[in-house]
């Protein structure tokens, strides 16, 4: 096999593994929110229209899970949670502004900042 195409591959699959989890509707929005600074999750809500409580919470956890946020929990009283982004999740933010410039100007879709 050539080195080159076990290359490919290898960037296919990094690809491919990538958008399995940044093209689910939502997670772009919920990281990009993020962006500013950790958020609570009604203020995450207040800031992904449209997005429901159940499905808030599904992808939170998946984005936890592949450590592109953090989850910290202040006993208060109130107990309250917030979340924010990791430092992979933080390198994310020029990645999809350029894809979303990308994506404007080759498909067709709307402008992102």
């Amino acid at each position: 096999m050539e080195p080159q195409q076990h290359e490919r591959r290898e960037c296919d699959a990094a690809v491919s593994l990538a958008f399995t989890i940044l093209g689910k509707r939502w997670n772009g929005m919920i990281i990009d929110a993020l962006g500013s600074g950790p958020l609570a999750f009604a203020a995450l809500r207040r800031a992904v229209p449209g997005i429901s409580d159940a499905v808030l919470s599904d992808r939170l956890g998946e984005l936890a899970d592949a450590v592109l946020i953090s989850r910290s929990v202040d006993p208060g009283p109130p107990v309250s949670v917030s979340y924010a982004l990791t430092t992979a999740g933080e390198r994310l933010i020029p990645v999809l502004g350029e894809l979303g410039r990308w994506a404007s100007e080759h498909l067709g879709g709307p402008a992102k900042g």
